[in-house]
This record gives C-alpha cells, sequence and structure tokens, in this order.
C-alpha cells in the first residue's frame, strides 16, 4: 500500500513518538469485538499521490480528494491502536492484555512490501487465535519508523516504557531492525522481525529476545545466486541500495556466487531508499558486459529499476536481471510484460496449497483485494507462534521476561497456514521452507495475483546459513 501516508502531516497519523495517546473508545468505529484508540487531530485531505500504488484500496477510489477523519483511517488501514477483548478472569476481574507493536514503513518507499497489509496481518492472527478464549486480551499499535534508525529506536523505547508493550514485529529496514533488537534487549522484550534482510540479525547481533521469521540476505542469496550460477550466470555486476540492507544482500550474494565458481565483476551503490533515476548506474551495469545484474534493493527501488531497464533494453542484449528481493506486491505493481521470466525467492505465495490459499481468503477481507508477500504473511506466522507461546506459559509469565518468553519460543514447533510446520533455532532463525519462482509470462496468468510458477524448493534444513557459521554469540562451539 504505498504511499498511503504521503505528506510530512500525513506521515503522522502511524507515528506514535509524538504526544500521548489519548485512549478514548469510539464504538462507532470498532468492528465487533474491537475497540479503537483515538490519537488526536487526524489530517482530512489525501491527494491522489497517496494512492498511486494501489488504484482501489479498501473501496477508497483514486479521484477521491477528500476524506473525512474517519473515512481515512478506515480506507488505510492505519488505526494506531486496537483491543481484541471481551476475557475474563475467574474472579470475574478483567484479564491480562498483551501488547503487540507492528512497526514498519506506513508511507513510503518499503510500505507496498509490508506497510498496512503486515498489521492486516497481525489482526488476522489475533483474530483467528481468539485470545479472550485463552483469558487474555491483546491490543495492537502501530507506528511508522519512516526508513530511520533514530526514529524506530525512540519509537520501541516509547512503548516498551510509556504503553507497556510487549513485542515489536515486522520492522521493514535492516537498519532500523538492529537498533531496535538492541532496544529490546535492552528492555528485557522482544522482537520478532519479519521484514529486514540483514542476516545479521541471527549472526553478529543476534540476541535472546530476538527471532527473524521471514527471509533474510543469506537465503536470499543461496537461492536466486546459487540458482543462476547453475544456469550460466557465472559473471556478476551488483547495484546496491547504500545502507545496512544492500550491502548484507550484496555480500551474502556476491560469496553465493563465488562458492558456486562465478564471479563479481563490479558494484555501484545508490542512494537509498527512494531513488528515481537509475540510468547512469544501469548504464555502469551494462558497460560491465556482465551476465547477471543483481539488484541488491527493494521496494520501489527495485520497482524503478526494472522498469528502467527494460526501457534500455538491457535484457534484449543478453544482460539477466536478477531480483535478489522481489516481492508479488513488487510484481504487481510492474506488471507481467515487465517482470516476465524474472527469478526470485519467497517463502510464502498465496497459491501454493489449500492452507495458503485458505489464509489468504481470510485476510483478504482486511487489505481490499491486496495479496500478501512473504513479509507480511510472515506477520501472521510470527504473531500466531507468538500467542501459541503466550497461551503456553501464561499471560503473567509471558510479560515478565521477554528472554524467557523466546526461549519458550523456541521450544515450541510452529505451525500456521502461511508457512506450515516449523522450528525456530538457538541463534533465533525461523525455519521453513523456501521456494524459487520464475515470474509467469501475461498468456501463461489466469488473471490478477497469479504470477508466480515454483521452479524449486528448499528444504527448511538447507535453506538459511548453517548455526556454526553465523558468529551468534548465543551458540558455542
Amino acid at each position: 500500500m504505498q504511499h498511503l501516508l504521503s505528506t510530512p502531516a500525513l506521515r503522522q497519523v502511524a507515528r506514535l513518538d509524538r504526544s500521548a495517546v489519548r485512549r478514548k473508545h469510539d464504538a462507532n468505529d470498532a468492528p465487533a469485538g474491537y475497540a479503537f484508540h483515538d490519537v488526536g487531530s487526524l489530517p482530512t485531505v489525501a491527494g491522489k499521490a497517496a494512492f498511486n500504488r494501489h488504484p482501489r484500496l479498501h473501496g477508497v477510489e483514486t479521484n477521491l480528494m477528500l476524506l473525512t477523519r474517519r473515512q481515512f483511517l478506515a480506507s488505510t488501514g492505519a488505526m494506531p491502536a486496537f483491543l481484541y477483548s471481551g476475557a475474563r478472569a475467574q474472579s470475574g476481574a478483567a484479564a491480562p492484555t498483551i501488547k503487540i507493536c507492528v512497526m514498519s514503513d506506513q508511507s513510503g518507499p518499503y510500505s507496498s512490501t509490508s506497510g498496512p497489509v503486515s498489521v492486516a496481518c497481525v489482526r488476522q492472527a489475533v483474530e483467528d487465535f481468539n485470545p479472550p478464549s485463552h483469558g487474555f486480551n491483546v491490543e495492537i499499535l502501530t507506528g511508522d519508523h519512516q526508513n530511520r534508525a533514530d526514529i524506530g529506536a525512540n519509537l520501541t523505547r516509547q512503548w516498551f516504557d510509556r504503553d507497556g508493550a510487549d513485542v515489536v514485529m515486522d520492522v521493514s529496514n535492516s537498519a532500523v531492525a538492529l537498533a531496535v533488537q538492541n532496544v529490546a534487549r535492552e528492555k528485557d522484550r522482544i522482537h520478532l522481525n519479519s521484514a529486514a534482510a540483514t542476516a545479521d540479525l541471527t549472526g553478529k547481533a543476534c540476541t535472546p529476545n530476538g527471532v527473524h521469521w521471514t527471509y533474510d540476505s543469506w537465503m536470499l542469496a543461496a537461492s536466486t545466486g546459487g540458482a543462476l550460477v547453475r544456469s550460466g550466470g557465472d559473471s556478476w555486476f551488483f547495484i546496491v541500495a547504500n545502507f545496512a540492507f544492500g550491502h548484507a544482500l550484496e555480500r551474502d550474494t556476491g560469496e553465493a556466487v563465488r562458492r558456486a565458481g562465478g564471479k563479481v565483476l563490479g558494484r555501484v551503490a545508490h542512494p537509498a531508499p527512494g531513488t528515481s533515476d537509475f540510468s547512469s548506474f544501469l548504464l555502469q551495469a551494462q558497460a560491465s558486459r556482465a551476465k547477471v545484474i543483481g539488484l541488491a534493493n527493494g521496494g520501489d527501488d527495485t520497482v524503478n529499476v526494472i522498469k528502467q531497464a527494460a526501457e534500455f533494453g538491457i535484457t534484449r542484449s543478453g544482460q539477466k536481471l536478477a531480483a535478489l528481493l522481489m516481492f508479488v506486491s513488487d510484481v504487481h505493481a510492474i506488471g507481467l510484460p515487465t517482470a516476465q521470466g524474472l527469478l526470485l525467492t519467497e517463502s510464502f505465495y498465496w497459491d501454493l496449497n489449500d492452507r495458503t490459499r485458505a489464509f489468504t481468503s481470510r485476510v483478504l477481507q482486511k487489505t481490499g483485494g491486496i495479496h500478501p508477500n512473504m513479509n507480511q504473511a510472515g506477520c501472521y506466522s510470527a504473531a500466531t507462534h507468538y500467542l501459541k507461546t503466550v497461551a503456553a506459559m501464561g499471560p503473567a509469565a509471558a510479560k515478565q521476561s521477554g528472554a524467557a518468553t523466546v526461549a519458550r519460543m523456541k521450544a515450541l514447533p510452529t505451525d500456521d497456514d502461511a508457512f506450515g510446520p516449523g522450528a525456530i533455532r538457538p541463534d533465533g532463525r525461523k525455519l521453513h521452507d523456501v521456494h524459487l519462482f520464475r515470474v509467469k509470462s501475461p498468456e501463461a496468468s489466469r488473471g490478477p495475483w497469479d504470477y508466480y510458477e515454483r521452479i524449486s524448493t528448499t528444504p527448511a534444513d538447507q535453506a538459511f546459513r548453517p548455526l556454526q557459521e553465523g558468529g551468534c554469540p548465543l551458540i558455542h562451539s
């Protein structure tokens, strides 16, 4: 859901790092089972630019220029807090409340790959689990880190210190994720990351309070990079997003290419996120004569560079593009005529099996028809396992120590409709199967969102970096 809050004023809607939250229940805005909380005055004007990626979202069309406050909140799904309640302890007292915070890019270049759809997936996990039937309530807070580590860290501290939050999850942007991971350890709370790429979260930056759920740069490199080298793409040039995520993806893919017998001819870094003109970077990649141009970026940057590469005729000249981090939402934005033939890796696809289709059919009611990608489905999976763990431990024990709760999460097997059976390693790495996909041609697609054909599957025990190679201080040789 790209640029839902595209102006500086609108960006404040999903942020909670400002004045204190006013906890005013508005029964008229709340669906059954939920109580929404007011956060003060909100803007009422949203231009077409706020909907430039998705022409239809929750029934809001791009020709609507003025929105009431209630319409704006309903259309974006950016409610800053809501409560799933109804449970009562046997004594008659109100049941304890678990607070889950969903932090992501709600309005910028990565909002379509996490953002409001991630929030919807967490809400779906809560609804499916039905916490009141297990003796506790769940409150969900949302926030926009604006792709800045300092904002992400400050917002995390505020949630833990002021709001009594128990877990922060999603957290797109590797630099922000590393900052949040440190705060969670300091406060003995929990960081469940679904959307950041850096494998350092389970390597040198691992902590007893963090779990890296969906994917990482090592997994992407081994799956997509290894497959391309084996198919003849043995020389590479990288176009790299110039921050922690891009550098980690380039590092891990370069190592995978060399392990497979290939070579790296060069690289160029671009400002990120938000670069709009990739012409000079593409010209350098073209001049390298590398067989594969590896795109170590994500979100709008990946979408833009692929579109511009098509304009330059790069693939027609024989070079291949390797989208090292690409999602079904990106393919939807690019369109099959341009994206067809691309190889990419995801650990979730909505049409993979009966369980993924069932989950997707439920959550589509909250996303306005936007199909979840692996990041967003990862939020559903992580929230589901966390809630199961809270129920197993009891909410009082789960709230007492984040490290103890994560240890219990590692001890329990995972299983949900998005990812199926899995496990969490001692270093915090969530394990599940990983799939290499090829983007279909327009002729092969059966309709909107039918975009992938599966090429291969890497089993969970082989898909991620070996435990002893990550350098996680929790692991002793």
